[in-house]
Order: structure tokens, then sequence, then C-alpha cells
């Protein structure tokens, strides 16, 4: 971790490291001269007393010479190495008008505390419950909403209460796992009677609305994006105007904020032009309504703001896309300070231009997609091989911005076309399409994967006989079903971690009383390890060690029944690996795209990819 003094830039900063057996993983300011921490290590232990070989996190809290503070913290029930283990618990809120506090969480009972970055003193504010939990802090830090989860006549509900301005808490809305219509808090506004509701109702996309706490009444929309789902909104922290709403984030092509104070919107906008960020125009058809508009995204790149000072005019800002690894600026007196990038020897790559896209399943659903295509001035205008990429969850969406797996432009630096299909069953495009997905596992969500390759073919990017499908996870799954489908797209597939069975997701949904109405009832459709004997292409599976969301035996048992069969399989087990890519090594992020790379090469149909 490095640490910048704003006031002399041309300083080289501090470092900070961490011991042998963790990394971090995660660090924010929670006051000017505290930093919060979170790091992980690879461990054997876990807080139920039970050897689980797995990663597991820590927080703690540092000055900013990356000494560790001093804290008489101690939650109930926990040994002192179960302390160890947790740290300082969850950060619930940095408590902004309060100089030296911060709230916290522990993760055990759900006790709320005060803690004091000075002094390390602790003080418990609310007790945890098994009733309640997720508590959400109000903008002067008071613990103002919680969740509870519970049953109506044996179907499974999350209630929202909310704390009045009086202090009394009640039961405000509800909803039901079936229904898959979450209402959240998404707020608080300086009106203690006035909270902000995330709210699909009746809706595709998700809105925010303004929630009159004492008349229990839904009021205006504050902000709903006709093609996107809104997400939360963002606040003042400055002395003059602190808790004013300064924008609303909502997930487009890839998060956004819309901005409604106009000094956020004007710094907005010019340091895009600093940055060189330059609009593309994109037709874009609603999947629901069908409503078709253009609107504008980053060509190749666009810019995020990280973090703001009070006064709002220093900013940090991330400056990432498609084909542009992240980079962060520093913008203050005037000028932009270039702190580092991420990936630094990509700097003058070749690398391909990134489109978002859309394109029409055999059905007529529209499917939006990101295409990367390999650099035309080193390859050529195509039609090329191509890789598609469909992604995990499956209620999960890739972003038009920097896919940090490498698995997008390491191969289409190598003249591959990449496409990422957001097929049915895809969280984050609307109601619509992820509704689509339901029970479709292997069957139209496959159909959509084919029907990206297909759409390839005929734009002329894709040769009609080199294209294979690599997924990871739930797209791990949908390449194994890519070799058992007999259509004669792929002439291979590689699974990375994927279930050869969906009975392994179904127990697990199964095993969570709220996922059991929430998500198991969606799983259903093909299990490619049941249609083994139809698998007609040589297929890679590769899977990490540790891998405790979808464990090696999946992998293993898809590559013993192949290799009965004769059919053509390569496995490979990778060391230390679990299931998330912050738990891969370096080696093992490397090992994954070249050990790709040569079965493409050498294995992948005739002559290969």
């Amino acid at each position: 971790m490095a640490v910048w003094k704003t006031a002399d830039m041309k300083a080289a900063p501090h470092i900070v490291g961490s011991d042998a057996r963790s990394e971090i993983i995660g660090a924010q300011f929670i006051k000017n001269d505290r930093l919060f921490v979170t790091t992980q290590q690879l461990t054997d232990f876990s807080l139920s007393g039970q050897a689980e070989r797995s990663y597991a996190t820590r927080t703690q809290v540092l000055d900013l010479e990356g000494s560790p503070v001093r804290m008489s913290l101690k939650f109930d029930g926990l040994t002192d190495e179960q302390q160890q283990f947790v740290g300082v618990g969850g950060l619930v809120s940095g408590l902004p008008q309060d100089p030296q506090s911060i709230l916290v969480r522990d993760p055990m009972r759900g006790d709320t505390y005060s803690l004091n970055l000075y002094t390390g003193r602790a003080e418990r504010r609310e007790r945890g419950s098994d009733r309640f939990s997720s508590p959400q802090a109000d903008l002067n830090g008071d613990i103002r909403a919680r969740q509870q989860f519970d049953f109506d006549n044996g179907a499974a509900y999350i209630a929202q209460w909310i704390k009045d301005p009086s202090g009394g808490w009640a039961e405000h809305f509800r909803w039901y796992a079936r229904d898959r219509k979450p209402i959240s808090i998404a707020g608080f506004s300086n009106d203690p009677n006035i909270v902000f509701v995330s709210n699909v109702e009746g809706r595709d996309h998700e809105a925010i609305f303004e929630y009159d706490v004492t008349q229990r009444k839904l009021g205006e929309v504050a902000f709903a994006h006709p093609f996107f789902d809104a997400g939360g909104v963002v606040r003042s922290r400055a002395p003059q105007d602190f808790g004013e709403v300064l924008g609303f984030s909502y997930q487009g092509e890839r998060g956004r904020t819309y901005w409604v104070d106009p000094q956020m919107e004007a710094a907005f906008e010019q340091i895009r032009t600093v940055l060189g960020v330059q609009d593309t125009a994109v037709e874009w058809k609603d999947i629901a309504s069908g409503q078709v508009a253009r609107i504008n995204v980053g060509d190749g790149a666009d810019i995020d703001v990280v973090s703001v000072s009070d006064d709002r005019t220093k900013f940090i800002i991330r400056k990432s896309g498609g084909s542009t690894p992240p980079e962060y600026y520093v913008v203050q007196d005037g000028g932009v300070v270039l702190l580092g990038r991420a990936n630094p020897e990509l700097k003058d790559a070749k690398l391909g231009p990134v489109s978002l896209i859309q394109y029409a399943a055999r059905d007529g659903l529209t499917i939006p997609g990101i295409l990367t295509k390999p650099d035309p001035e080193v390859f050529g205008p195509g039609p090329y091989p191509a890789i598609i990429t469909p992604h995990g969850g499956p209620w999960s969406r890739d972003n038009l911005d920097w896919d940090p797996t490498g698995w997008t432009q390491y191969f289409a630096t190598r003249g591959y076309a990449v496409l990422q299909p957001q097929f049915r069953g895809s969280e984050g495009w609307g109601q619509a399409l992820w509704r689509a997905g339901d029970s479709e596992w292997g069957r139209k969500m496959q159909d959509d994967n084919d029907d990206g390759a297909r759409y390839l073919i005929e734009q002329g990017v894709a040769a009609p006989d080199r294209i294979a499908m690599h997924g990871y996870s739930y797209g791990g799954y949908a390449s194994m079903m890519a070799a058992v489908r007999p259509n004669g797209l792929y002439q291979c597939a590689i699974a990375g971690a994927g279930p050869a069975t969906i009975d392994l997701f179904k127990k697990g949904t199964y095993n969570s009383r709220f996922l059991r109405e929430f998500q198991h009832p969606t799983a259903n459709g093909e299990d490619p390890l049941r249609r083994i004997g139809e698998v007609s292409i040589p297929i890679y599976l590769y899977t990490g060690d540790r891998d405790t969301r979808v464990i090696p035996a999946e992998s293993r048992a898809f590559a013993a029944a192949l290799e009965r069969l004769g059919k053509p399989v390569e496995l490979r087990i990778l060391p230390d690996m679990e299931h998330t890519m912050n738990t891969w090594t370096p080696e093992n992020t490397e090992l994954i795209l070249t050990s790709i790379e040569d079965f493409l090469k050498t294995s992948c149909g005739p002559g290969g990819l």
C-alpha cells in the first residue's frame, strides 16, 4: 500500500507492506490520519472451529506509517484467537461528523460498537439480535435501519425496520423471497422523517424514491434511469451543506453517477476532458419495452470519482476501460498528477477495441454483450478465431470496463475476438432479462451464448470454423454444456471451476432457508455429467485445490467420466487457489492464461484454434 501526501505530490509515497503470511486486499481513509485495512491469508482455521482450507480476512486500523493502532476492543463471546482472527470487525459507518470514532460490527453476534481511533476505547452502542441484521447508520451515525428475516405462513421474507424521529422502531415494508423484488434503504436525508428507498415494484429497472417515515408512504421518484438500475445516493460531507444530495449512482454499461450538484457535474466533465475521455454513441434497445435510443459511453475508457475532499476541490480519479487498465490520478490546484497504473507494462501494448453490443436471441429476446476484438492494425479486419466467454453466477454480469482476469485482452492481443454474452439470467440489466433465465440452465441460457457466436459469424467478426467457449464458475458449467450440445459451433471448450451437475448448486441454495425460495426454484435444466456420452469436442478443465464454492471433485468427476469413454480431456488442479479472484496468486493467473492458450493452439479442433 502506498500513501502520498497531497501537499507534496513530487515526493515518493510511503510504502506499507504486510507480513509474510498475509496480503492487503483493501484500504480506505476513515479519518485523515487513520486507515481501515482489510488483509487476507491462507488458513486452515475457521470461526466455527472446524478445519477449512480456505482464505480468511481480517480488518485493522493503521496510522499513516502503517503501524497498527492499539485497541481495547473485545467482542463478547470471542476467544483471543477468534478476536485476532476477525480484527476490528465490519465497518458500519466512518462517522464523518465525529473526528475520532467509527462504528464497527461484531461479525459473530452482530453487536455494534463505537470505536475511538485515538484512545482505542470501544463502547457498545447496540446489541445484536438473532432477529435483525444489516444495520445502517444515518448521516449522524445513529443506527436508523435494520432488516429482519422471518416467515409468513411458511413464506420467507425480509422486513425493513426503520427508527422514526422519536426513536421508535417499526417494520415499514417487507418483500418475499419467492417474489424477488427487493426493497431496501438506499440512503438517508437531512430530514429524519425522509429516507431514500430502492424499489423495483411495477418496473423493469430499480428506482429510488423518497419515503415518508411518519406517513409510511412512498413519495416522489428521486431518481430513475430509463434503461438501467438505480443504485445509491451520493451525499455531501462538506460542513456548509452536509448531507445534501450530490448525485445518484446507477448501473449502466459500467457503474455511473448522475450528478445533480452543478459543481460536481462541471468538475466531472472537465476532468473527463483533461484526461482525454471521448464519447461514442451506441444504439440501445430496452430489453423490456423495446424502446430504442442512443446512449453515450466512453470510447475505450471513462472515469470514476474514487474520492473527493469535503470542499469538493480535490479528487482521486480512476480512469479505466475495456482497453485501458486502471489509472489513478489526483486532481487539485488546477493540476492532474498520475499516482499509478495497474498493469503498467501494458501501457504501450496494442490492446484491442472493446464495444457494447446487443444481438437478438433465436426467440427474439435482446441480449447485451461486450465484444473485444483484436487490433485491426495488427491482425487485419477479420474474421478472427473467437472465444465465447459467459460469466459466472449466473446471477451476475460483465461491465464495459477493464477485465482484471485478463481473459479478454490477453486473447485479443493474440488475434482472438472475445464475446462476453449477457445471457438471460444475467443480473443488472433489468428484470425481464434476469427472470427469463429461470429454469433455463443449459437450455435457453445456453442458446443465448450460441446465438452470440452466430451473431459474430454473421457480422464477419468470427471465423465459423474457429470458435471456442471458455467460462468460469457458472461459465465453466456453460462450457461443459457447449461440449455436450451437438450444434457444431465450437471446436473445443475450456471450463474453469464449473459444476458438472446442477445438484451442487441446488444443494447449496436449498440449505439456505432464504435461497431455498429466492434462487433454488430457478436452478433447473441440463446436467453435463449426465450427458457425458454426447461430448463431441476436446475440453480442458481447471480448478483450484482450495475451492470451497465449486469443489474440485466436480471437475475431477467430469474428467474421469470422459477418460473412461476415451474422449479427449485435460485436467489441471491449481495449488492454493480458492474460487474468487482475490485468492489467485500471480502464478495462478499466469498458469490459467498460458495453459488455455496452449490448449487452444494444440488441442482445439483440427490443427488448433
